[in-house]
């Protein structure tokens, strides 16, 4: 099953005035969440950065307080290397699904009582030598 991925803009650092234009956008605060679900279990990759863009021609210039998010996320996608970003994601959720390496309980270790405590009960403090 194919995961859904989302943009999400954090932040946005402006230069005061560029020859004249005012509040112009410069760095994009932003990260990007995967998510997909697979048998009722819900697994998630992230990643964020900060992404410079150049500075706009004056014909081009949109206001600060008229930008939208979507014409932001439009200058992330033709700056940064979508495909890469997505591939990462795409490859947390799998490791997630599938880890590389897991934690097992040694083959010797039963579920008897040490000093009254379960020794794989992690809920409780280990017993105290005398």
């Amino acid at each position: 099953m194919a995961n859904t991925k989302q943009w999400q803009v954090a932040a946005l650092d402006c230069k005061q005035d560029i020859e004249g234009l005012a509040d112009v956008v410069s760095v994009i605060h932003w990260r990007k969440t995967a998510t997909e679900v697979v048998d009722d279990k819900t697994y998630t990759g992230y990643t964020y950065g900060a992404c410079q863009i150049a500075p706009p021609d004056a014909e081009n210039f949109t206001a600060f307080a008229d930008l939208t998010e979507e014409e932001v996320i439009a200058w992330l996608e033709a700056t940064l290397d979508v495909e890469a970003i997505d591939s990462a994601l795409d490859a947390q959720i799998e490791t997630q699904k599938n880890p590389p390496v897991v934690t097992k309980k040694a083959p010797w270790i039963t579920e008897e009582l040490v000093g009254g405590v379960s020794i794989t009960d992690t809920n409780q403090p280990a017993p105290i030598a005398e």
